[in-house]
């Protein structure tokens, strides 16, 4: 898979229906094991509330996934959480929205748009991040070609981890798998050869642009 949607920060989000409270919280989770742990949290830290009804998905294709209606009438609860993970393409996330009951039936219908409001909620308050497959890059150039370097790496839209300054200039950037061809191409042409690229083994990376962060993991 060339990119994938995943949480990088928590969230949570509250709504009401008719006197019922519906707390839901999003957790990043990385194995079914991970979610069910958070499910057990929540329900230890929600113990009176009457549902804790919960969905995730895992792996870089979604090949697991479970969800659970936990008391509420089948399919009311845990597949419309699900849906809203998989219809935001969200992956190695899990969902846990609590109920408190008001008092008020709200039927199958108004079960369904409560528990999605409420998934959508937490998955609005939470950081989504996308996964990108690519490979770094290290470009070593003289003083002269730097600033070319610089802007091809910039009108590529390609994010840089750091430079080193030191004899030579030394460019450290993450490039997707798109790219690479072209990346070579370009910076080959406009330094007339003169600048050494040394490719890294392909891997996933994601970058927090409020940060500043490119964050890694292996493919």
């Amino acid at each position: 898979m060339g990119e994938y949607r995943f949480v990088y920060r928590a969230g949570q989000g509250e709504i009401t229906e008719k006197k019922s409270r519906f707390i839901a919280a999003v957790q990043p989770v990385t194995t079914p094991e991970e979610a069910l742990a958070f499910v057990a949290e929540k329900k230890k830290e929600y113990w009176d509330a009457r549902h804790n009804c919960y969905a995730y998905v895992t792996g870089a294709r979604q090949e697991q996934m479970r969800c659970s209606d936990d008391g509420e009438p089948s399919g009311t609860a845990g597949r419309p959480i699900l849906d809203v993970l998989l219809r935001e393409e969200i992956h190695d996330a899990v969902i846990v929205v609590t109920r408190y009951f008001g008092g008020v039936l709200l039927g199958t219908g108004g079960l369904v748009r409560a528990y999605q409001k409420a998934a959508a909620e937490a998955l609005a308050a939470a950081e989504i991040l996308s996964w990108r497959e690519g490979k770094s890059l290290a470009v070593e150039t003289d003083y002269q070609d730097y600033g070319k370097v610089e802007y091809i790496l910039r009108e590529l839209g390609i994010p840089v981890e750091g430079t080193d300054f030191q004899q030579q200039v030394t460019i450290r950037a993450m490039v997707p798998g798109e790219l690479t061809k072209k990346t070579e191409k370009e910076i080959g042409e406009r330094t007339g050869g003169k600048a050494c690229l040394s490719w890294g083994d392909g891997q996933f990376y994601a970058v927090d642009e409020k940060r500043g962060i490119i964050l890694k993991k292996s493919t």
